[in-house]
């Protein structure tokens, strides 16, 4: 009995190191003992750290609102290029659901912004057509305004980042994907670069080259925060001389050792971005920390000239030609969470300057982002405050599309064409009322809007 026992007490272990899935309660054994547990190391890459960052959600919220906002001003460019008037059709609008990026219906999209979009019936047609609201298009006149208005101020962005490249060239596809960013008009390439000749030249179709170095603009904004650090701070110039603020989002994790490493980084000197002694040595001691550091001081600059301290990761890649950053971007950004912060928010990947922002505002706003935060606080009313929308439309209707029937009391579909032609036929004594159908869709359009101006006057 005792060796049954034993026989079947064997067939037993066998049959459990037989099966992976069921524990053996030996850990190592004869029938085990070839079986290795390997552990596979946390892999440390771009994609892992932009994952595992810790979030701003002003900085996340406001990435938001600004898709949207963009959005929005690709519609109006889109019914702008169009010839037939300042309004499309719904059905018209559908067709750039893919063009414009929208996951929804855009009918659903427009009529969620009534203070942006103004949704009406045509006269004539009788189909729903859209158009931008008179408070958003004085807006986006106001912003082209401001900026031909600030033009100066442009040239000047604009001589700084030649100095910061490394021949002093530019490719102008480049500048034209942060046009916006920059501030620059629409048509920078013929009144910024044809009418500063002096200053700018045009090397190739696409290139543009800067003639003379103003050594008066070749000062970092950061040096203006050092300076602030080592009078208010009273702190030393060895502390001073090559820091950059910091600024950790809140629920930050530091790891032992964290603060050391920052402290020496914040101390190692490096070339700045608008010096030209030499070439950086990447092989000598330090080279490639003091590369990296000049890389971001790069972009630290490059950011702090735009309007709103912000630019999307991708367009910043096609400037590494020009400044000499043979280094991967996105890697080099998500390496200093206390100086740059990546949202990726509306499937973009968008870059802020940290100090410049606080509880999701910019701290030293300037007109051309007065502007913008108009629209976007225009674009977040949604459907809130609507009664003075809706009193304004009935006006309209009353004193265009309705004319009341004083024998009846109410409303007759179609009498507003009455008093335009009554009029008509007061200008022309031979009119014969009989032809009224002859009249085409151009002539009552043409007094549906003499209509509608002289109720909006």
């Amino acid at each position: 009995m005792r060796i049954l026992e034993r026989f079947r007490h064997g067939l037993l272990q066998i049959k459990l190191s037989s099966h992976p899935s069921t524990h053996s309660p030996f850990p190592f054994g004869p029938f085990n003992s070839t079986t290795q547990k390997r552990w596979k190391k946390p892999t440390d890459s771009a994609q892992t750290r932009l994952e595992n960052r810790t979030r701003d959600l002003k900085l996340d919220k406001l990435t938001t609102h600004l898709k949207k906002l963009t959005t929005v001003l690709q519609i109006h460019q889109l019914m702008s290029s169009r010839r037939r008037g300042p309004f499309v059709s719904l059905q018209s609008v559908s067709r750039w659901k893919n063009i414009v990026g929208l996951n929804v219906g855009t009918g659903v999209f427009l009529r969620k912004y009534p203070h942006v979009f103004d949704i009406f019936t045509h006269p004539v047609r009788r189909n729903l057509c859209c158009r931008i609201t008179r408070k958003m298009a004085d807006l986006i006149k106001e912003e082209e305004k401001v900026v031909n208005e600030w033009e100066l101020e442009a040239v000047g962005r604009m001589k700084k980042l030649l100095m910061m490249s490394k021949n002093g060239t530019l490719h102008i596809y480049a500048l034209r994907l942060i046009r916006r960013e920059l501030g620059l008009p629409e048509d920078f390439r013929d009144s910024i670069l044809g009418n500063y000749a002096n200053d700018f030249k045009l090397v190739d179709l696409e290139v543009v080259e800067l003639i003379d170095r103003d050594e008066n603009l070749g000062v970092a904004e950061v040096e203006k925060w050092r300076e602030k650090e080592y009078r208010e701070k009273w702190l030393s110039e060895f502390e001073t001389k090559y820091a950059f603020p910091i600024h950790f989002p809140t629920g930050f994790k530091i790891e032992r050792g964290f603060r050391e490493k920052l402290k020496n980084w914040q101390r190692l000197p490096y070339m700045k971005p608008y010096e030209r002694k030499g070439a950086v040595r990447v092989r000598t001691c330090g080279g490639i920390e003091r590369f990296e550091k000049r890389a971001v001081a790069i972009l630290h600059e490059l950011l702090s000239l735009t309007v709103e301290k912000m630019v999307e990761v991708e367009r910043l890649a096609h400037f590494r030609r020009d400044f000499g950053m043979d280094i991967n971007v996105r890697e080099l950004l998500l390496k200093h969470p206390g100086i740059f912060y990546i949202s990726t928010k509306g499937n973009t990947q968008v870059v802020f300057l940290r100090e410049a922002y606080s509880k999701g505002c910019l701290i030293e706003p300037n007109p051309i982002y007065v502007v913008r935060r108009k629209m976007m606080d225009l674009l977040l009313l949604g459907c809130r405050n609507t009664a003075e929308l809706r009193t304004t439309k009935e006006i309209k209707e009353e004193t265009n599309n309705v004319v009341c029937n004083e024998d009846l009391g109410g409303v007759i579909d179609g009498e507003w064409v009455i008093p335009i032609l009554g009029s008509f036929g007061e200008q022309n004594p031979d009119y014969n009322g009989g032809e009224i159908s002859d009249s085409s869709e151009e002539e009552l359009y043409e007094c549906y809007k003499n209509g509608s101006s002289q109720s909006d006057a």
